[in-house]
């Protein structure tokens, strides 16, 4: 049985107990270095992900999203992937990703053959443009700034994909577990600053990741306060997408909605925590906590309108290989998600319901799986060459 050799690095606890913080108050933070561990991993042989090769490779991989950046540079034989160094970086502290990568080479001089990043929003012809930061990536600005011919970017939620199969059960959460032996595309949506969406088509023999900006498709209201939700935001934005209302912002958006819609001002000592730190987690927390009515009918509605949303990403590009809900804040809201109002909401389809129950539905828990797809991709471009 192949095995996945790595460090534990994630926003969970690691090999030694201790906890692995994201930067606080907008500050960068060293992630600490775990004793590495053997995972068993329980790799199909249907799926492409590892190209093995017998080059041992060393490998610059970077998530690069609207609130933080991370770097790691891994080992890699065939299926054999270790982090040797990684760092968070916040990303609104920095003007642009060479800067932090000028930092990262700077402070740590490690050493690797190949680079690949994912990044948040749209890359076309070795462009990236990250949605929510005023950030323009180019893949030949990269090259001569890391000195490496061999670097490639690619969308985050396709770097998710690519690094589904180096997790293992712990990782993961099934919340619906499908068809038995369910075979057939696959999707992935991860709500966190804003909303990612992506695929894996099926050719009958393998997965091909694909990326998408489904995220930004037109938010579809189904109920009269969900409309009432719609008619609010028109006034706010020009364009009503789905991210607007399932990621951090959308969270505070429903509950802004709320406030207005129920005639109910926000407590202050809400009102301090939204502004003291993160709007979104102070929401979430007030809600989960029961400390506040409007807090916990807002999120019920977010964790509906994810589903909804889940199932629409699904149902098109019809996932009956499984369903992976990604991204920063589902881990969190793990609880809320065990609830039948965001299955209820995915399955809602209609005349295609038993369709969508047949669809296995998991909650992804490491929040470096885009990070290990990306040293995955990188891996499989060089020994393609």
């Amino acid at each position: 049985m192949p095995r996945l050799k790595r460090r534990l690095f994630s926003s969970g606890y690691g090999a030694t107990g201790n906890r692995i913080a994201a930067p606080l108050n907008g500050q960068d933070a060293d992630l600490q270095q775990c004793k590495p561990r053997q995972l068993p991993i329980h790799f199909e042989q249907d799926i492409f992900f590892f190209i093995p090769g017998n080059k041992a490779l060393k490998i610059l991989a970077g998530d690069i999203g609207g609130t933080n950046t991370r770097l790691a540079v891994f080992a890699t034989r065939g299926r054999v992937l270790e982090p040797l160094v990684a760092q968070i970086y916040s990303s609104r502290r920095h003007t642009s990703l060479q800067d932090i990568l000028r930092l990262f080479l700077d402070t740590h001089k490690p050493d690797f053959q190949g680079a690949a990043f994912g990044i948040a929003g749209p890359v076309r012809d070795g462009v990236g443009r990250v949605t929510n930061l005023p950030w323009k990536i180019k893949r030949g600005q990269l090259a001569r700034e890391i000195g490496i011919p061999q670097v490639w970017l690619l969308n985050d939620l396709e770097a998710n994909a690519w690094g589904l199969n180096a997790l293992d059960s712990r990782d993961l959460y099934t919340l619906n577990p499908g068809r038995k032996n369910a075979r057939g595309n696959r999707s992935i949506i991860s709500a966190g600053t804003g909303l990612g969406e992506a695929g894996l088509f099926w050719n009958g023999k393998q997965h091909q990741p694909f990326a998408s900006e489904g995220g930004h498709s037109d938010f579809s209201p189904a109920s009269e306060i969900e409309i009432a939700l719609l008619q609010y935001l028109r006034q706010r934005y020009d364009h009503v997408s789905w991210e607007l209302v399932v990621s951090g912002m959308g969270l505070i958006n429903i509950h802004d909605f709320l406030c207005v819609y129920r005639r109910e001002k926000i407590p202050r000592w809400l009102l301090e925590a939204m502004l003291g730190g993160d709007a979104a987690v102070a929401i979430s927390r007030a809600a989960q906590e029961k400390k506040c009515p409007v807090c916990t009918e807002a999120l019920a509605l977010f964790v509906r309108l994810y589903g909804r949303e889940a199932g629409n990403h699904a149902l098109k590009i019809m996932a009956t290989g499984g369903v992976y809900i990604g991204g920063g804040i589902a881990p969190k809201i793990l609880e809320q998600l065990q609830d039948k109002t965001f299955l209820e909401a995915f399955f809602a389809k209609g005349s295609m319901e038993a369709l969508m129950r047949d669809m296995p539905v998991t909650v992804v828990l490491n929040e470096n799986t885009a990070l290990y797809g990306s040293a995955l991709y990188a891996e499989a471009r060089m020994n393609q060459q």
